[in-house]
């Protein structure tokens, strides 16, 4: 019986350890195998797009970028001009700009980055309105901004609000600048 139990225990050294040279790394389960990751982004000038397609390229990341029904013009987006469009959502917080219909479906997703420029220190209304239109219901969302000098302020309070208690948000990072893939991806392997 001793010799039985010594035989088993040579092959499972021996399986770990060939598992150990092709991969180059212990075996263990990868928990992850399953999950998909969604960068979804909504961006006004293309700042935050860029931003996006660069973190969905570094992560091999599905992407889908949240339209506004009525796109926003350089006039909309004078933020000096007290009636411009996207001066005149921010001022109500109750405000859902319509976006494009195109029957998207979260159900394949695990974690979500959602990225969005940042308006008067939270993100623009028309993301409150693509989180009340899907199901993110036991998701994880990660948040990226772009921004000329404001940070995060009140945005995962805000959002919230449009998601099931259920529904993970965190503050992830805020970019100032151009990121490189590289650096994107160094980012999310501390926030995966």
């Amino acid at each position: 019986m001793k010799n039985i139990f010594l035989i088993i225990l040579g092959l499972v050294i021996i399986g770990a350890g060939a598992v150990w040279a092709l991969n180059g790394k212990p075996a263990k389960e990868d928990t992850n195998m399953d999950k998909k990751v969604l960068v979804a982004y909504f961006s006004a000038t293309g700042t935050t797009k860029q931003v996006a397609q660069n973190l969905a390229a570094a992560i091999n990341a599905d992407i889908y970028e949240i339209k506004p029904k009525v796109p926003y013009t350089n006039a909309d987006l004078d933020w000096t001009n007290k009636n411009s469009r996207s001066t005149l959502e921010m001022d109500d917080h109750n405000s859902r700009p319509e976006i494009v219909n195109d029957n998207f479906s979260t159900d394949n997703y695990d974690t979500i980055f959602l990225g969005f420029p940042i308006w008067w220190y939270i993100a623009p209304t028309i993301v409150n309105t693509f989180l009340e239109a899907h199901d993110f219901t036991n998701k994880k969302i990660i948040l990226f901004a772009t921004s000329g000098g404001s940070g995060f302020g009140k945005t995962v309070e805000n959002l919230k609000k449009s998601v099931s208690a259920s529904t993970q948000i965190k503050e992830g990072k805020l970019f100032n600048n151009r990121p490189t893939k590289e650096e994107l991806k160094k980012w999310t392997e501390g926030v995966l």
